[in-house]
């Protein structure tokens, strides 16, 4: 193998597992050092830079960061990485102080946002303190799009999101509320310089070709509308046995946001087999918590309706049965059809986009799904005057990946407005850093807590299902969260090798605890992964291979187990080994392009 380009920032970003799964590359490591050191309030600020919503996201977030923590290779759980953020957001001091505002004279531009979702949002924290002028376009009566609308009260409380999406507005942002934009034509011809479009994924699907589905009506609902409805406080109550159609987060919404409303025999339904279901594991565990069950493998057949009045539904019962590629069908079992009782039916099937409201003649190509073609780096569309993010962009996601978009997208609006290339795109701020101060003496706590992951506490279910509003997950406490951040393995220290200071005498083999490090004859990459001091079977990580040394040697790092412990840097005789600080900061526009 040729020596490993160490001189590529994404390749020590990678190493760093959870930040680069998060899709906005939130420096995970250090906050979580910040909130062992109990500054919350810089953790939060290092949360904010890259994610905006830290109060939002530490309740809220899909957790892709987690499934690649470093600490789930060696117990079952990771860190809380989400949680954690909480921990920030709880106990953060004032921040006012620490937002950028406005300049008082704009740079002469003006961009039109529609939608004030997360997406739309950080376009508007981005932009505005390079001295845009930004126009916010939304028909809610606040900013906060979906987060608002679909994230039911006790999961989301409402001064959590209005304090973050506020943190933005009050930035100098031009807002437009209980303003539906009925055509983008008119607005392409008033004097924007760019458009942004973050209006989401507004339009939940039916089953309008199930028998009774018009006959029922009265008490079919689509999720994501009914879930708005109880938001915005127009729908108050629900019928006493409720069936909710759908097996992702949406429907773990609908029926725990059910239960809280009358709901006393309510019931998830889904096509699919449990271990399928797209909703998060912690969101079925919380539906079944509150006595919610879920009957998988029912394919739904009718609505059964007598005389106008819907009584429930029928159901065939199926297996799941995959091919030799993994591809799933959906078998009848043969057994009777099921009937199950409803009063009412939610139905959270899936999401798709809808844009009525923009013409066909804009020079905005469409794909065959009426989704617009937009570009996967820059997000700019046909008309090159306009934008998508969020789920409008690319379809339904996440919070945590419509801030990510919508970073990508003020960058591009940046460079538009500035007449510049938008495929040459800055590159994020990285360095390297020594942590040694002195002989063997290191700057971060290198001791790694053997603490398996806390739980946190809930607050009690006789109390949460009556009020829709009251919070359900408590957080942690500060001691609890000081605990959690030890576990973390400080990943973004990474371990640096120098060829010309080894003198191979193996005292870092020797002692390295997980048997990561190896020092043999070159080969092919699939020929040395098997010659290592244990088999590099994941593919997905790297290999830190050295320049040959003076025995003809090379060096060879199994990435994927190395816990970043230092101790081969401690061990060494000659300095061969260091242990630097990895700093990664996602581009954004707001610092001109470029965070510092």
């Amino acid at each position: 193998m040729e020596p490993t380009n160490v001189n590529d920032p994404e390749y020590y970003h990678k190493v760093v597992d959870c930040q680069y799964a998060c899709p906005a590359h939130t420096p995970v490591p250090e906050y979580i050092r910040l909130i062992a050191a109990e500054r919350y309030t810089e953790a939060y600020m290092v949360n904010w830079e890259s994610n905006v919503f830290p109060g939002v996201l530490g309740r809220t977030c899909d957790r892709p960061c987690e499934p690649a923590c470093r600490r789930g290779r060696v117990e079952e759980e990771p860190v809380a990485i989400c949680r954690l953020k909480r921990v920030a957001a709880d106990n953060k001091g004032d921040i006012k102080h620490l937002i950028p505002k406005a300049p008082k004279e704009g740079n002469g531009k003006k961009v039109a946002l529609i939608g004030a979702g997360p997406a739309s949002l950080t376009v508007a924290r981005d932009l505005a303190p390079l001295g845009y002028e930004i126009h916010v376009f939304d028909e809610q009566i606040k900013g906060g799009g979906m987060m608002r609308s679909q994230i039911p009260s006790f999961r989301l409380p409402d001064h959590v999101l209005d304090e973050e999406v506020n943190n933005i507005l009050e930035m100098g942002i031009h807002t437009h509320f209980k303003t539906y934009v009925s055509s983008l034509k008119d607005v392409l011809a008033k004097d924007y310089d760019a458009v942004f479009i973050g209006t989401g994924a507004p339009r939940g699907r039916d089953l309008s070709g199930l028998p009774g589905r018009e006959e029922g009506s009265a008490n079919i609902h689509i999720g994501i509308e009914w879930l708005a409805s109880v938001a915005f406080e127009h729908t108050s109550k629900v019928g006493k046995n409720v069936i909710v159609l759908g097996g992702g987060n949406t429907a773990m919404d609908c029926c725990r946001t059910s239960r809280r409303l009358g709901g006393e025999n309510v019931k998830v339904v889904v096509r699919s087999p449990f271990t399928d279901m797209k909703a998060s594991p912690w969101e079925k565990e919380d539906a079944m918590h509150e006595d919610i069950p879920i009957l998988d493998n029912h394919v739904p057949k009718s609505f059964v309706v007598e005389n106008g009045q819907l009584k429930g539904m029928t159901f065939e019962k199926v297996h799941a049965v995959y091919d030799e590629k993994g591809k799933r069908s959906l078998v009848s079992t043969g057994e009777d059809q099921v009937f199950i009782e409803a009063d009412d039916v939610l139905v959270a099937i899936g999401q798709e986009n809808s844009f009525p409201w923009i013409e066909r003649d804009l020079g905005l190509e469409f794909d065959k799904w009426e989704m617009p073609k937009v570009d996967a780096l820059t997000f700019q569309s046909t008309n090159p005057k306009v934008f998508f993010g969020g789920d409008a962009a690319l379809g339904p996601k996440n919070v945590i990946t419509a801030v990510a978009q919508g970073h990508q997208g003020a960058i591009s609006i940046d460079l538009f407005c500035q007449g510049k290339s938008l495929s040459d795109r800055p590159a994020p701020f990285t360095n390297l850093i020594s942590q040694k101060m002195g002989i063997h003496e290191w700057s971060y706590d290198s001791v790694v807590a053997n603490d398996h992951r806390f739980v946190v506490a809930q607050a009690d279910k006789s109390v949460t299902l009556k009020d829709r509003k009251k919070e359900v997950e408590l957080g942690f406490n500060i001691l609890e969260g000081f605990k959690e951040a030890q576990r973390c393995l400080n990943c973004d220290a990474q371990t640096v090798f120098t060829e010309n200071r080894c003198i191979e005498c193996d005292a870092c083999m020797d002692i390295c605890p997980t048997s990561c490090i190896t020092f043999t004859v070159n080969g092919t990459e699939e020929d040395l992964r098997t010659r290592l001091m244990a088999p590099a079977l994941n593919l997905d990580q790297d290999l830190l291979v050295s320049g040959t040394l003076a025995t003809g040697r090379v060096m060879v790092k199994d990435e994927d187990v190395c816990l970043h412990c230092g101790l081969c840097a401690e061990r060494c005789p000659t300095s061969a080994w260091d242990m630097q600080k990895f700093f990664y900061n996602v581009t954004k526009a707001h610092h001109g392009c470029q965070t510092a």
